[in-house]
């Protein structure tokens, strides 16, 4: 029998990418209607506030501090009966996060709100705490917009510290969602060249990897196929996986994928300003400082990962 690890690495590459860091010890079979009660009530509790996309914190210098004690958070206008519990540090301290009505005008001086993508490109947290901000962002992003029952109208309630919500009326169950992603690098049939897309809404002269969400009755494979046909006009053949990544904008995991193109000409659709092939060389310029080339996506961007393990892959 074949290795199916063989050629396997850990740290796997989706650990290189941002908010993929979180070392929260989750407890998951053991959450209960009394897990945020019994958290809050140990005096070590920590919490992360957020509101509306961003997150309140401390700044200090070139990092920020987001963690609040129980009777900071509440003195903070948070909402500590809506609090999600995250899961613990390694010496057991308990992680939660609530919700807080904060604008960025409004924070005290001491205090910013800052929106989540700005924390990341900024390296405003180290890797554990923004992937612990990645779960607790989609967790209250989903409770916002989750407020009511699905199946009947009638209100819901938060359950198993923040992991389900239950309906007062019809009983229903209603759990958390992640939104699948997939994104991915199309590469020539020579393996030589590399597409890359640019939308409206990027920064100057900025491209990268295509992505769309995946449909209902569709494998990653097919979502590959149809979002690079669909995009750029290309069709496509073998699909390999690579890497994926916890995307909290706002409860999204990028499955980031290698694809291969059988055809070469391009026709954007109307998502896309641009499209173009890009060759090995002018990538590894650009990645090795050339600012005279095309802008790539942030570091821990997996975008930015597919490009850069495919440039140093020949």
């Amino acid at each position: 029998m074949s290795d199916l690890f063989a050629s396997r690495t850990v740290p796997e590459p989706s650990a290189l990418t941002g908010f993929a860091g979180n070392r929260l010890v989750r407890l998951s079979e053991k959450r209960s209607e009394t897990s945020v009660p019994d958290a809050l009530a140990d005096p070590r509790a920590r919490l992360l506030l957020l509101g509306e996309g961003r997150a309140l914190l401390r700044p200090n210098g070139d990092t920020a501090d987001p963690w609040f004690t129980i009777d900071q958070a509440t003195g903070l206008g948070a909402r500590a009966g809506d609090s999600v519990l995250l899961g613990y540090q390694a010496d057991g301290t308990p992680i939660l996060a609530a919700p807080v009505s904060v604008d960025a005008d409004d924070a005290p001086d001491e205090l910013k709100a800052i929106d989540y993508r700005s924390i990341y490109v900024q390296g405003l947290f180290d890797e554990p705490t923004l992937g612990a901000l990645a779960q607790a962002a989609a967790l209250i992003a989903w409770h916002r917009t989750h407020r009511f029952c699905s199946r009947c109208g009638a209100p819901s309630t938060m359950a198993d510290g923040g992991y389900k919500r239950v309906c007062g009326a019809c009983g229903a169950q209603h759990f958390p969602r992640t939104d699948p992603v997939v994104i991915m690098l199309a590469v020539s049939s020579d393996n030589q060249r590399c597409l890359l897309g640019r939308s409206p809404h990027f920064p100057p002269s900025m491209y990268s990897c295509l992505a769309g969400f995946v449909e209902p009755g569709e494998t990653l494979e097919n979502a590959v196929r149809r979002e690079t046909e669909e995009e750029a006009g290309i069709a496509i053949g073998r699909v390999a996986y690579h890497a994926s990544q916890p995307w909290p904008f706002p409860h999204t995991l990028m499955i980031g994928c290698f694809a291969e193109a059988l055809s070469e000409d391009i026709a954007i659709d109307d998502e896309l300003e641009d499209a173009r092939w890009f060759p090995r060389a002018e990538v590894r310029s650009v990645l090795n400082g050339d600012e005279t080339g095309f802008r790539m996506p942030p570091r821990g961007a997996i975008a930015s990962l597919l490009v850069r393990d495919w440039a140093r892959s020949d």
